[in-house]
């Protein structure tokens, strides 16, 4: 049986609207996993160090088959794929990030992998683009998000006109 999972996309280097592209391809791509949307683009400041350019996100909604941590394993290649380091920097530059924000109504809290995805709620560059692709997501906790967009302004991001994606 499959699950409703959505996957946070970001990127601020190497043409970064082109990597979350190339990033929703190979997410279509897997075995056991089909691409249903990606919202928009948008534009956002990044965390951390400042002296960075800024980063493109967007979030896909797939469902899926896969167990989490083979899912994470599948998004982890396609970040390396696509020329994604790994470093001791925590929110430094990078070519793609792949982060699963919920998978179903589950809680998962592993040295590997944190579903919901920690922080979440308190980023907008997470929050609007999962409310354009469903407004009436409630998190596994009860938590509508549309009370987590009210303690989250949009401020910093900015949505890039007509970049939506639906795949079936």
């Amino acid at each position: 049986m499959s699950e409703r999972c959505f996957v946070g996309l970001g990127s601020n280097q190497a043409d970064p609207a082109a990597q979350i592209e190339r990033a929703c391809e190979a997410i279509s791509r897997l075995p056991q996993v089909m691409l249903r949307a990606r919202s928009s683009l948008y534009s956002s400041a990044p965390l951390g160090p400042q002296d960075q350019p800024s980063y493109i996100n967007a979030v896909a909604m797939i469902d899926t088959r896969l167990q989490p941590e083979a899912l994470l394993d599948a998004l982890q290649a396609i970040e390396q794929q696509q020329g994604r380091l790994r470093k001791a920097e925590r929110w430094g530059p990078r070519t793609l990030d792949l982060d699963i924000l919920l998978l179903g109504n589950r809680v998962i809290d592993t040295p590997r992998l944190q579903v919901p995805h920690y922080h979440m709620h308190a980023r907008p560059f997470v929050l609007y683009p999962l409310a354009e692709l469903n407004a009436q997501l409630v998190m596994p906790d009860g938590t509508p998000l549309s009370d987590l967009l009210l303690a989250c302004p949009a401020e910093g991001i900015e949505p890039i006109a007509d970049s939506a994606q639906t795949y079936c």
